[in-house]
């Protein structure tokens, strides 16, 4: 009898969970880690592969896409789930090791910025983001009405979200900046924040409402005088006109691809699609490796 199992395995410095979907062992077993914007979705994913594929066992963990890329490193995963490209530094550990990689872009995401729900703003320009994320404003009195001190919660550095962010303003994080394990975390921690805002995947915030009560979604203005935007819009996504949109990678290794190619496949499928889509995500045209 298959099962599926919930197992914790303890990590030093990381809160790693593993989801075994079908768990049997042998040729057909894949192992896949790395970024905790994608590990929800990765997860249906999986079970909805396995259901019409039972022969397949997928062994799934977050830890941010920098984990996932040093799995592949250290041969302990056979996909790596990223929320950014491999660094430069990372393309040339694989080359050292003469390990080869297929990429796979397979889906747009766009990261939120979530504040408390009774925090008096619903939209934020990109400058003032910077200034907060920075720590150059400390106070939200800057910005609105409320005079509250401003706590960040963000992610660690192994986190794919975190350099997006980082790169994408051209910033330093505050070091009063709190690092969460992940998407959960922030938005627990700034529901019980009035002073906080964090950042999360979109597609985190879309696929549990539910669990996103407490929370408000803010607006981005690129430009001052500019409309603001919601990573909820799928229309603006489609148009490419929110400022904190990105693709979704899975690297994987070239000596795993044989057995990886039904799960990739499945992805493309239609029912793959829909899944990528009702977890808040956008489907890219121009996917690459032929399957």
């Amino acid at each position: 009898m298959r099962e599926r199992l919930l197992k914790l395995f303890p990590a030093v410095g990381v809160a790693a969970t593993w989801l075994c979907i079908s768990c049997s062992h042998g040729s057909n077993s894949i192992k896949m880690k790395g970024s905790d914007t994608e590990v929800n979705l990765a997860v249906n994913l999986a079970e909805k592969f396995t259901e019409e594929d039972p022969d397949f066992s997928i062994a799934i963990s977050g830890g941010g896409s920098g984990l996932g890329i040093t799995s592949l490193l250290n041969g302990q995963a056979d996909i790596a789930n990223s929320s950014r490209p491999l660094s430069e530094k990372e393309q040339q550990q694989f080359k050292e090791k003469n390990i080869a990689l297929k990429t796979v872009v397979f889906a747009e995401d766009a990261t939120a910025f979530v504040v408390h729900k009774d925090l008096p703003i619903d939209e934020i320009e990109v400058e003032m983001l910077a200034e907060i994320l920075s720590g150059n404003i400390t106070n939200w009195s800057e910005l609105t009405e409320a005079n509250l001190p401003i706590n960040i919660y963000g992610r660690q550095s192994s986190s794919g979200t975190h350099s997006f962010i980082k790169k994408k303003l051209a910033i330093e994080f505050s070091n009063a900046a709190k690092e969460m394990t992940g998407n959960a975390q922030i938005i627990e921690g700034v529901k019980a924040d009035r002073t906080g805002i964090g950042y999360v995947g979109a597609g985190y915030v879309a696929d549990d409402p539910v669990g996103s009560q407490g929370i408000k979604v803010l607006k981005i203005v690129e430009r001052r005088g500019e409309k603001a935007i919601s990573p909820l819009d799928q229309e603006a996504i489609n148009q490419r006109n929110y400022f904190f949109q990105r693709p979704l990678y899975q690297f994987v290794l070239a000596e795993s691809w044989d057995k990886v190619r039904p799960f990739i496949a499945f992805e493309r499928s239609v029912v793959g699609k829909k899944l990528i889509e009702d977890h808040g995500y956008y489907i890219l045209n121009n996917q690459s490796d032929e399957i």
